[in-house]
């Protein structure tokens, strides 16, 4: 077993394990039926009711490994089958209640949504109550609660509901994709689709076609990810399941920081591209600040756009810690540069089907960024490299960047900046906490990861901006 930071997680590793294993194989139709099976024998006890209750959840996980409902536009899906075993949401009576002759919440409730037993306890009629909390407010004992569940309390943006019949339920028009529910949701039932299987039948066909390449192009917070072995181990191993080469997505950072920092200059004002998770809030709630939208590619489609107008008939497949990638893939914007994304989780499903020891491998080179490009994988980075390229190339602008650490920060920053309220002209915005290193699709997540990026960095044989664009030129 890997270490991830979750048993939701290691299971999800592993259908996803045997899926690529039967589609390497070319046996994944015939057999998709029996991977539930062989994930859950027959004797081993389950969490669930039953052995085939399991077995149905894991054929639906299944579904989900091999690229979800084709219907749902959305990267993000429920399993609703899977999703009956969180108490009720909303608010709710504790034990606490005494009975007391005050009756307050009783008064305060415009709905009728309350009553009292024989034993003076107040009860909670659901299908009166609007959630408008004001019983709980005025509760002298606060024995009126708000049970939120995992899913609602990781979005931060208020895009999940509870349907009547208890399962969660994504709005599409709010969701960024981000990946927070899938995380957080201890029972594994919200998982972002995965498209390993076209990965794999890229690589396949490549292996067949001496003219047909298959690029890595991979986020720099891979560095904090497969702790068990080195870094250019894992670089190896990428090639080693036919990839023809691996690029650092950091050096795109690059060329979006040096570019990025001359729009600003230019506009007065600019947000941040680089995430989609962000990008996508914007567009959704504050959609007057479109227009203030850097209009640089994100550092993943930058390099990819560059590899393709040298190759035009190669694949490149994005590998990193974010499932919003998989819905920025599907944007006619990038849709011609990249072919597919995958998470970390994916990656090490990948190189455990083919049965890789990463940790017996020779150690790969990779070292075509800058330490600037690197740290885009942490909060602030984007920021640190926009003021390095604004002194690189000598172009005399005030910055005043606000780095958001998460959707919530992001979310007051522009709001204060819609009223006029922020001072600053630049928002770095990262929709996950600790910018990539907190991903959904991430191994391991923790401070120690951002300590891993820098010193990642650091390790750049480019020391500045400018050289390592130069690299390109070459």
């Amino acid at each position: 077993m890997r270490v991830f930071d979750t048993k939701v997680q290691h299971l999800k590793y592993k259908v996803l394990r045997e899926v690529a294993r039967q589609a390497w194989a070319g046996t994944l139709l015939q057999n998709m039926l029996d991977i539930p099976k062989k994930i859950v024998p027959g004797r081993v006890p389950t969490m669930r009711c039953c052995v085939y209750k399991e077995r149905a959840i894991l054929a639906e996980r299944v579904k989900i490994a091999m690229g979800g409902d084709p219907e749902n536009p959305n990267i993000i899906e429920v399993i609703d089958i899977a999703c009956d075993e969180c108490p009720a949401a909303g608010y709710s009576v504790t034990d606490s209640c005494r009975g007391c002759l005050a009756h307050r919440c009783e008064d305060v409730c415009k709905r009728g949504a309350i009553s009292f037993d024989h034993n003076y306890v107040a009860h909670i009629d659901k299908t009166k109550c609007i959630e408008c909390g004001q019983c709980a407010k005025v509760c002298p004992y606060t024995a009126i609660v708000n049970r939120k569940r995992p899913c609602q309390n990781a979005c931060k943006i208020k895009a999940i509901a509870i349907r009547k019949d208890g399962a969660a339920d994504i709005d599409n028009s709010k969701c960024i994709a981000c990946g927070a529910c899938v995380y957080q949701c201890p029972f594994g039932a919200i998982m972002d689709k995965s498209f390993i299987i076209n990965v794999i039948d890229m690589i396949q066909k490549s292996q067949n076609n001496t003219k047909y390449k298959v690029y890595a192009v991979i986020a720099p917070s891979i560095s904090s990810q497969f702790t068990y072995a080195k870094l250019g181990q894992v670089v190896t191993g990428i090639k080693e399941l036919g990839f023809h080469t691996v690029v650092e997505a950091a050096l795109g950072a690059d060329m979006v920081a040096a570019a990025e920092s001359r729009e600003l200059a230019e506009k007065g004002f600019l947000t941040s591209s680089c995430c989609p998770g962000f990008v996508a809030y914007i567009k959704k709630t504050f959609p007057a600040l479109v227009p203030n939208i850097s209009h640089n590619l994100s550092p993943m489609a930058t390099i990819a756009k560059w590899i393709k107008s040298r190759e035009p008939d190669c694949k490149i497949i994005f590998i990193g810690p974010c499932t919003a990638k998989k819905a920025e893939v599907q944007l006619e914007s990038v849709k011609p540069y990249i072919d597919a994304a995958i998470t970390f989780e994916e990656l090490q499903a990948l190189i455990d089907s083919r049965d890789i020891d990463l940790t017996q491998l020779e150690e790969g080179v990779l070292d075509n960024a800058s330490y600037f490009g690197r740290i885009f994988a942490r909060s602030g980075g984007l920021s640190d490299a926009v003021a390095q390229a604004l002194k690189e190339q000598s172009i005399d602008f005030d910055l005043k960047a606000c780095a958001c650490d998460g959707i919530e920060e992001c979310r007051m920053a522009l709001l204060k900046k819609s009223k006029n309220l922020l001072d600053a002209n630049f928002i770095e915005g990262m929709a996950c906490v600790g910018g990539c290193i907190g991903g959904a699709g991430c191994l391991t997540h923790g401070e120690k990861n951002k300590t891993q990026v820098d010193k990642y960095g650091k390790e750049a044989m480019e020391k500045t901006i400018t050289s390592a664009i130069r690299i390109l030129e070459i």
